[in-house]
């Protein structure tokens, strides 16, 4: 991973030695060695603009474990912030610098069975020429927003929709969110399996489709009276349309045969002359003065050229021969056009009527310019409504009996996602407390309560869920946000995802300074288990520890320093390695980076680091 700043002035990219290769096998007891990370995808670069003390600063991100360290105040968080903007945050104005615009992008890769590349195909974004997805957010200082994906300007919602596949950021409004009992259940749930889930999703639509029916029921007895005068209304209608049974298009087959018998004689004065012109007096009855017709007149100039030795004439007559055929056949359905055309006047008065029925009926129950296709749609929704508006006892029974059946389906899916739960509550809490144990909470217990109420069952089940911890021997168990403290919220937070890790195909995970509160020999545990998150996920941490930080692939450095051309301060991100790293880590442990005691303590982390790394 390397880091890349500008500010106001060039700066030559300052980048991070990659890690080490190491074909050690897989070390004993708690050590971090692991097969190869899952090809779930990553974050390859990140570019923030303007954004906080940030003026602009571009890092080439790699894979493993990234910490992101600094001077309280220099802007360490901004790097999250940025993150949680790409990918769909809300926009606040008021981290936008004075130049007066913010911009983040992100170059993403990812495996090629992603889901986010069918969604982002959706939206019309394209892969870059490396094959990666591009994210770009730019906020005004007046608080416009604009989203794009893959070179494509996008509704931000769609890049929000994405970052469900894409990233999880958790900080410390997360503590308050595992304090919510809905959060608890649903980590119970995703605990449980997809088996579990694919359940959870068949109990939903059982109890929306319960929902539904005994709201339809419910609502037809209380307005009996108002839904029967409705259902009148809409069979009156009905028996209307039904009673002229109008056809589809008919009307406009009505308007064309009313101005054919309308027109009838003018129509077979023109159908004649026009075939006597083309075939002469097949009858005789005209004279002798008439004009050569067409076809005498091309069959003469046919059999003339015929005659001819001439090889284009030949050709010629060829092409008179089909003209002559032509004619003759124009001729003939003229003839018989003349001799359908109905002038009966009683049929016209027959198609009027019926024209004036359905334009009737249009008029009634179709919007301008739909004609017959808008009374027939309506008369369609009429029977559909009619059968929402039936009050009547055999309508309410059946619908009674449809209500109860689906309860019944309810009351057998609640409570086999009760069992589900009720089998995964034990093996979740152990391996949580498990976990805690390794985080310096030996002595807390967890466990999960869940009070059934299948006679009140709810759109996520029968169940109330809460997460209890007592932490110590002896200590009743509480709600886990009342039995616990800020630094151990963060630990259990920290516990439930490592847990969760080997199942969460989100590639991206970062961490906004959830050890805060912890120090001591829980501080080396949190990075210890936020090392093993990063060998299936790309994990970012923003953490003010040196007992985290050394256990970093990636070490960045944010520094604040004035920039007295623009009369404020701006901020860089380095990288740093060997020498430099000990020094961070030093200034973070006693801060002095040139303690001969604080470089000594940062070198026994990197060490103990390393070998708990396998």
């Amino acid at each position: 991973m390397a880091a890349r700043t500008t500010t106001r002035e060039a700066r030559r990219p300052v980048r991070a030695a990659e890690p080490a290769a190491t074909d050690a096998p897989p070390a004993a007891g708690d050590g971090l060695a692991a097969p190869p990370a899952l090809p779930l995808g990553r974050l390859t670069e990140l570019r923030i603009r303007g954004l906080g003390a940030i003026d602009d600063v571009t890092l080439e991100l790699g894979d493993g474990l990234t910490v992101v360290t600094g001077e309280t105040g220099a802007g360490k968080t901004m790097v999250v912030t940025g993150l949680t903007l790409l990918f769909g945050g809300r926009a606040d104005p008021g981290r936008v610098r004075a130049n007066g615009k913010a911009g983040v992008e992100g170059r993403l890769a990812l495996p090629a069975d992603s889901p986010v590349w069918q969604r982002a195909a959706e939206a019309g974004a394209d892969p870059d020429d490396d094959g990666a997805l591009i994210l770009a957010r730019t906020v005004s200082a007046e608080g416009r927003s604009r989203a794009h994906l893959g070179g494509r300007s996008v509704p931000v919602g769609v890049v929000a929709e994405l970052a469900e596949d894409l990233l999880a950021v958790h900080g410390q409004s997360d503590q308050l969110r595992l304090s919510r009992p809905a959060e608890q259940r649903r980590a119970l749930d995703r605990y449980a399996g997809a088996a579990h889930l694919a359940l959870l999703d068949r109990y939903r639509e059982a109890h929306a489709r319960w929902r539904q029916l005994a709201g339809d029921l419910d609502r037809r007895r209380s307005r009996a009276r108002e839904l029967a005068q409705a259902a009148d209304v809409l069979r009156h209608g009905l028996a209307e349309i039904e009673a002229v049974a109008p056809q589809p298009g008919e009307d406009e087959e009505l308007d064309t045969q009313a101005r054919r018998l309308s027109d009838a004689d003018a129509l077979r004065a023109a159908a004649d002359e026009a075939r006597v012109a083309l075939a002469g007096d097949v009858t005789g009855d005209l004279g002798e003065d008439l004009p050569q017709d067409a076809g005498a007149a091309l069959a003469i100039a046919e059999r003339v050229l015929a005659a001819s030795d001439d090889p284009t004439l030949v050709m010629l007559a060829q092409d008179l021969a089909d003209a002559v055929a032509v004619v003759s056949d124009v001729a003939g359905q003229l003839a018989t056009y003349v001799s359908d055309l109905d002038a009966d006047p009683a049929r016209l008065a027959e198609v009027l009527d019926r024209r004036a029925a359905i334009t009737a009926l249009v008029r009634r129950y179709a919007d301008v310019g739909e004609g017959v296709a808008g009374v027939l749609g309506w008369a369609e929704d009429a029977r559909r409504r009619l059968g929402e508006l039936d009050v009547s006892d055999e309508a309410l029974e059946a619908l009674a009996a449809a209500r109860d059946a689906a309860r019944a389906e309810v009351d057998d899916l609640g409570a086999q996602v009760s069992a589900g739960r009720r089998a995964a509550a034990d093996g979740f809490a152990a391996e949580v407390g498990a976990e805690l144990a390794g985080l310096a909470m030996q002595s807390a217990r967890v466990a999960f309560s869940i009070d059934s109420d299948p006679g009140a069952p709810g759109p996520e089940g029968v169940d109330e869920v809460a997460l209890l911890m007592a932490a110590h021997p002896g200590a009743p168990p509480r709600p886990v946000h009342k039995g616990a403290s800020g630094g151990e919220l963060s630990r259990v937070m920290l516990a439930i995802e490592v847990v969760f890790a080997g199942a969460d195909p989100v590639p991206v995970m970062v961490f906004d300074e959830v050890d805060a509160g912890v120090g001591g020999q829980a501080a080396g545990e949190i990075g210890r288990r936020l090392a093993r998150l990063a060998r299936r996920h790309q994990v970012v941490v923003v953490t003010h520890l040196a007992q985290v930080a050394a256990f970093a692939d990636t070490h960045l450095v944010v520094d604040k320093s004035p920039d007295t051309g623009a009369g404020v301060t701006a901020t860089d991100i380095r990288a740093v390695d060997g020498e430099d790293r000990v020094r961070e880590l030093a200034r973070m442990l006693s801060g002095l980076a040139d303690s001969d005691t604080g470089q000594a303590h940062a070198r026994e982390l990197l060490a103990v680091a390393a070998t708990a790394r396998g």
